[in-house]
C-alpha cells in the first residue's frame, strides 16, 4: 500500500502541502549538523590529527598502499587532497558555517550538498571513532535532503520510509538476536546500569520495579515493532506515531547520552506532520521560518529525477530490510550493496540487538617507577565511584564511547587503545586533552598499564553512606605496563 501511495505521489505529484514541513525540517537539521561539527570538532586533533591517536594522514596512506586506485571509493573523503591538521580545521570550519546558513536560511541547496560531502569526509577518516549508527542516519537524512527542492509529496514519504526501516529495525534485531534478555523483557533490569554513558537519572531508574521495566520493555517493543507502520496512515496515526517516537526519544535522553541520535530522530518527526498543522503555529513563530526554496524546471524532468531517486531508495532500503531478516542479500545485490555502502546513503539499522549485562570498566594508569601509579579520569566515562554521572549529549565524547566498546572485549586490545597508551607514554597535549585531567602535568609517565574492573550502581543505602553512585571489584590487567623505554 505504501509503495503505491508513493509512486503516485511521484508520477502525478499532487499540489504541494509539505513547503512549511520542509522548510522547518531543513533549519532544524542545520541544527544538528552544527552539533554534529562541533562535537566532532573539539576532539578531532586528539583523535584523528597529527599528534592524535589515529592520524587521518597515516590512515589515508596505509588504505592507498592497499587499494590503490579503488581508495577514492572505499574511503570517499575530500581530505585525499591534504588530511593535515590545517585541512581538517578548514574542513571544520567550513562545516560549522554552513549549518549556520542553513539555519538562517542561506545558500539552502548548496549547504545540503556541501555538508554531506564534508560530513561523509570526517566519518571516512575518523575510524572507530566516526563508526556510529547515528553519523550513518545523519548522513542518510543530508543525503536525502539534498533533494527536497524537488517540489511535491515524494520526498516525504521517502523520509517516511526512512522512520519505519530505522525503527522498525530495530526492534527486529532485538527478537533476531535471541537475546534472552529482550525475550523475557528483562534488557532494561540491565540497561541503565550498562548503557555506555548514563546520566544520573539512569541511577534512579535503574533502581525501579522489575515489573515497571516488562511494562517498559513491552513499550519498546511497541513503538518499534508496531507504531512504524502507523507512518503510512492517516494523520491521526501519523500524530500517534510521532508522539510515539518523541516520547521514546525523551526518555532514551534522560537516561543515558546518546549524542544528537535523538535530537535527529526527533525532527524526523517533522514528515509526519503537515503544512495544515504547522500553520496553526503563532506568525511570529512562523516568520522566522523562510520558505525552502523548491526548483521550477519542466515538470517532466523534476518526476524523473524523483523517480530515479525513490526507486534507488527503495531498492536498497528493501534489501536492507531483506538481509536483516534473511542474514544475507540475494544473488548479486550482496556485491552492489558493498560498493554503495562507503558513501552512506541507504543505510541498515538496529540499536542494542544484544543488551549487555555486565559492565566492565577500563582504568587506565601511568607510573614513574612501576611502583605508584596515578589514574587519568576520563571526562565522562565511569571512573572515579562518588563522580556523578553526568548529562552531556548532545555532545558525543568518542574516546570515552570506544573505552566502553573496549571494555566488552577485554580478551583483545584494540589497535587504537594501544595507540591511545602510545600517545600517553609521549605525553600528546591533544590526546591528554581528551582527559578529565593529566595526572603527569609536567613529563609524560614513564609506564602505562589499564586494569580492568567490574562496575555496578551502587544502592540506596550503600550511597547515603559513602557518597558513592558506583560500586566496583577488580577483575584483572586489560593492558600493560608498556614502556618507550626511556632512561
Amino acid at each position: 500500500m505504501q509503495l503505491r501511495t508513493l509512486l503516485n505521489a511521484v508520477i502525478h505529484p499532487s499540489p504541494d502541502s509539505y513547503a512549511l514541513v520542509r522548510a522547518v525540517f531543513v533549519r532544524l537539521l542545520g541544527v544538528v549538523y552544527l552539533i554534529a561539527f562541533a562535537s566532532f570538532g573539539v576532539q578531532m586533533a586528539g583523535l584523528v590529527g597529527a599528534d592524535g591517536i589515529l592520524p587521518a594522514s597515516e590512515f589515508l596512506e596505509r588504505v592507498r598502499d592497499i587499494f590503490g586506485s579503488d581508495s577514492y571509493r572505499l574511503v570517499p573523503t575530500v581530505f585525499w587532497v591534504s588530511a593535515s591538521d590545517v585541512a581538517l580545521t578548514i574542513g571544520m570550519i567550513a562545516g560549522l558555517a554552513l549549518s549556520v546558513c542553513l539555519i538562517v536560511g542561506f545558500l539552502h541547496r548548496t549547504a545540503l550538498v556541501a555538508l554531506y560531502t564534508l560530513y561523509l569526509s570526517f566519518v571516512s577518516v575518523g575510524q572507530v571513532f566516526m563508526s556510529y549508527q547515528w553519523d550513518t542516519l545523519l548522513l542518510e537524512v543530508g543525503f536525502l535532503s539534498i533533494f527536497l527542492a524537488i517540489p511535491g509529496p515524494a520526498l516525504v514519504w521517502l523520509f517516511r520510509a526512512l522512520m519505519f526501516r530505522f525503527w522498525f529495525l530495530s526492534g527486529a534485531v532485538k527478537l533476531l538476536s535471541d537475546d534472552p534478555t529482550w525475550s523475557s523483557l528483562t534488557a532494561l533490569t540491565y540497561h541503565y546500569e550498562t548503557q555506555p554513558l548514563p546520566t544520573w537519572v539512569a541511577w534512579y531508574a535503574h533502581h525501579l520495579p522489575e515489573g515497571f521495566h516488562r511494562l517498559a520493555v513491552g513499550g519498546v517493543f511497541f513503538v518499534e515493532m508496531v507504531v512504524p507502520f502507523m507512518v503510512f496512515g492517516p494523520r491521526p496515526l501519523r500524530f500517534f506515531a510521532a508522539a510515539c517516537f518523541t516520547g521514546l526519544n525523551i526518555v532514551i535522553a534522560v537516561t543515558g547520552n546518546y549524542t544528537f541520535f535523538n535530537l535527529l530522530s526527533i525532527i524526523l518527526c517533522v514528515f509526519l506532520l503537515d503544512d495544515d498543522l504547522l500553520q496553526r503555529t503563532p506568525e511570529r513563530v512562523r516568520r522566522f521560518v523562510p520558505r525552502f526554496p523548491t526548483f521550477t524546471r519542466p515538470q517532466r524532468v523534476l518526476t524523473g529525477a524523483m523517480a530515479t531517486i525513490a526507486a534507488f531508495v527503495l531498492i536498497v532500503g528493501g534489501l536492507q530490510l531483506w538481509g536483516t531478516f534473511a542474514g544475507s542479500y540475494p544473488g548479486p545485490t550482496a556485491a552492489a550493496i558493498r560498493w554503495i555502502s562507503p558513501f552512506h546513503t541507504v543505510n541498515g539499522y538496529g540499536l542494542f540487538a544484544v543488551m549487555t549485562t555486565l559492565r566492565p570498566e577500563i582504568i587506565v594508569q601511568g607510573s614513574n617507577d612501576g611502583m605508584e601509579w596515578r589514574t587519568y579520569e576520563f571526562k565522562h566515562k565511569p571512573g572515579d565511584l562518588a563522580r556523578r554521572p553526568s548529562f552531556v549529549a548532545p555532545h558525543q565524547p568518542r574516546l570515552d564511547w570506544q573505552m566502553w566498546f573496549a571494555a566488552l572485549n577485554p580478551n583483545r586490545v584494540s589497535g587504537w587503545f594501544q595507540a591511545f597508551a602510545l600517545r600517553l607514554l609521549e605525553g600528546s597535549p591533544s590526546v591528554t586533552g581528551l582527559l578529565a585531567e593529566n595526572p603527569f602535568p609536567e613529563s609524560p609517565p614513564r609506564y602505562i598499564k589499564a586494569e580492568l574492573y567490574l562496575y555496578t550502581i551502587s544502592d540506596y543505602g550503600a550511597r547515603r553512606e559513602t557518597g558513592h553512585w558506583w560500586e566496583r571489584r577488580h577483575v584483572g590487567t586489560y593492558f600493560g605496563p608498556v614502556t618507550l623505554g626511556r632512561e
